[in-house]
């Protein structure tokens, strides 16, 4: 797909410097520019570059003036930066505007959908499943019975959706992900034997949602696990059982959540944190990379450390882990000399 600058500068209310009808049909770094590519100049860091870049066009701020002769076209904007994610944005829209339905696929009795409806080829859709406008499922994906979809969301190849799952408006799940798994439900018996607790909850996934690849939610053992509006999930994430999940929080990759666990808005949880369950964690929370969260954590604290404790004291508390080995054989001398 091409594209003018005339037609970029119009989406981006910017003003053409050049040829407006230099043609684009790829996107670069602007130190990797190609005949053909568009690309931004927004950091001073990367002006030299400008002068010898083969990009056809440039996005620049509207205060920029060349001081050497320039073989891109450009476009100025209020802010380059913005306008370049505002065109990425618009070109990756464009690049999933698909609609139709492939074969093989197989469409289940009692299923509901809208508009503009993309399903890719060798997708299951469960027993009355109701499906909103503008939906994309990919190829090789599940969707179980009972399940309703938003308007505008989209499930990438391979995704599982088991039944009775709600998924907000514009929600994007990955490849690979699985939400409506049974919780880690097990009980044992008076033979040490583990029976398992029938897991007859569902998930909510409100609006806004990201869900990245590979990541799995539960369904909750009775009632709902609920990852509520405008979550961002990285990839490779467990969230159990009956976990809610505040507006507005994200959790980068690796992390494990516990059952019945509350996490509150506006959260920022780093990779490879591990909360336990049954606990409550506030809103405004921060939780540093690897962190391990035993108990509740009161709205706006920053932690770190396994066990968690404070930030700053955490900082601190390293600083003497350091030393320790020489803190160590200082109290032996201390002690050897008591002795003397």
């Amino acid at each position: 797909m091409k594209f003018t600058a005339e037609q970029i500068a119009g989406i981006l209310e910017g003003d053409v410097v050049g040829n407006p009808n230099a043609e684009v049909h790829t996107l670069a770094k602007i130190e990797e520019g190609i005949d053909g590519s568009l690309t931004f100049l927004a950091n001073p860091k990367y002006l030299q570059y400008i002068y010898t870049t083969k990009a056809t066009i440039t996005i620049v701020n509207r205060t920029f003036e060349p001081e050497a002769d320039l073989n891109t076209t450009l476009i100025k904007v209020d802010d380059a930066y913005k306008s370049f994610s505002k065109l990425l944005e618009y070109y990756n829209q464009v690049k999933l505007m698909k609609s139709g339905i492939e074969q093989p696929s197989f469409i289940s009795e009692g299923v509901e959908y809208g508009e503009g409806l993309y399903l890719g080829s060798f997708c299951y859709i469960g027993k009355n499943v109701k499906i909103g406008n503008n939906v994309k499922i990919y190829p090789n994906s599940f969707v179980g019975d009972n399940v309703t979809i938003g308007d505008d969301s989209i499930l990438f190849a391979g995704v599982r959706v088991y039944s009775e799952t709600q998924i907000g408006n514009n929600c994007t799940i990955h490849s690979g992900s699985i939400i409506g798994s049974d919780g880690f439900g097990f009980a044992p018996n008076e033979e040490g034997v583990y029976s398992k607790v029938p897991q007859i909850g569902n998930v909510i996934l409100e609006d806004n949602v990201d869900v990245g690849a590979c990541t799995t939610i539960d369904r909750a053992t009775l009632g709902s696990t609920v990852i509520k509006k405008g979550v961002k999930l990285d990839n490779q994430i467990q969230i159990a059982h009956n976990v809610v999940i505040g507006e507005n929080t994200v959790i980068a990759s690796q992390t494990g959540i516990a059952g019945s666990t509350k996490i509150g808005k506006n959260c920022i949880i780093g990779g490879q944190v591990g909360i336990v369950g049954h606990i409550i964690i506030g809103n405004n929370v921060r939780i540093q990379a690897q962190s391990g969260v035993s108990k509740n954590i009161p709205d706006g604290e920053a932690v770190q450390g396994t066990p968690a404790l404070g930030y700053a004291d955490f900082n601190k508390s390293y600083v003497h882990f350091r030393n320790l080995p020489k803190i160590v054989a200082e109290v032996e001398d201390i002690k050897q000399q008591i002795k003397q």
